[in-house]
């Protein structure tokens, strides 16, 4: 088992709120010329090319208790229908109004923590959470009614890496995280692939084998890497540090892909929008000052 460091935690999880993003940008991109099935399916592939050689060469284990391998296949799953829904959102709303929406999912985590895991959760790190939230729903601009439909999809999205989160955290102490990428890439691969191969004799577009424009070809293949990367970081990050505390620092995904909203798709936020933002940047770092204070003082602290 490995011991509880906080901020450790919150520093891979900041890395993971960097990544993520700019990947979700990279699908944006594509999702116009390269059909779902087969962006979901390079994201995985990519995930098992890179991380099943790495487990050979550095003599690591694939064998995992049975409860352990069951977990991982529920959170392969779950992963699928969450990238599958992120992707197919992206092509209805901006990148940032689309991961705002979803951000209700820190807020599900934080109560999935406190009430599935019996983790602490103190009335501090609750207000920031509930603050964090607020900052988000000041940067949703389409209402509901002037998105349609499509709006739904990050609340999916929200509620699917909710469970995925919380399953994570069952098994990333006593499993390897490098191992637990390559079985979980190596399961959707052989999950999507006969999906996908069946499916493109259909005349379903989602399943079709269109590839990109040759030139897009190293932004297919980079949100494979960047996916791979993001979420072992994710995956280390919940080693170290309670669902309930990481959950606040995940909404600083937010001013990431506004920014990169802006780089990528010239999308800028209004004033209320900023004013957002500024709060949910402000809620991440008081949990991050917080946790600081909380490791200095020792583990005897009543939980804030």
């Amino acid at each position: 088992m490995t011991q509880d460091r906080p901020v450790f935690g919150i520093i891979l999880m900041l890395g993971f709120c960097v990544l993520a993003p700019l990947g979700d940008g990279m699908a944006k991109l594509l999702g116009e010329t390269t059909a779902l099935g087969l962006l979901v399916l390079v994201r995985f592939l990519v995930q098992a090319i890179i991380l099943v050689p790495l487990i050979a060469l550095t003599g690591r284990s694939w064998r995992m208790p049975p409860r352990v391998l069951r977990l991982t296949l529920i959170r392969t799953v779950l992963h699928i229908i969450g990238i599958a829904a992120m992707f197919t959102a992206l092509q209805f709303l901006p990148l940032a109004d689309t991961i705002a929406i979803a951000f209700v999912m820190p807020f599900i985590m934080l109560l999935l923590g406190k009430y599935v895991l019996g983790e602490q959760v103190g009335p501090r790190r609750l207000i920031a959470c509930v603050v964090g939230f607020l900052g988000t729903l000041l940067v949703i601009q389409p209402s509901f009614a002037q998105v349609g439909a499509p709006a739904l999809l990050p609340l999916i999205v929200a509620v699917v890496f909710a469970l995925f989160m919380l399953v994570t955290r069952q098994i990333a102490k006593d499993t390897d995280p490098v191992s637990l990428q390559a079985v979980s890439g190596t399961m959707a691969t052989v999950f999507l692939l006969p999906i996908i191969l069946l499916g493109s004799q259909t005349d379903l577009p989602a399943l079709s084998l269109r590839m990109p424009p040759p030139g897009a070809l190293w932004l297919l293949l980079g949100i494979g890497v960047l996916g791979t990367v993001a979420h072992l970081l994710m995956t280390w990050s919940l080693r170290y540090a309670p669902s309930a505390t990481l959950a606040p620092m995940q909404y600083l995904e937010i001013p990431v892909a506004t920014f990169f909203g802006w780089l990528i798709f010239h999308d800028l936020p209004n004033g209320l929008a900023a004013l957002g933002i500024a709060i949910t940047i402000a809620a991440g770092l008081y949990i991050i000052l917080h946790e600081r204070a909380s490791a200095r003082s020792g583990p005897t602290q009543t939980p804030a």
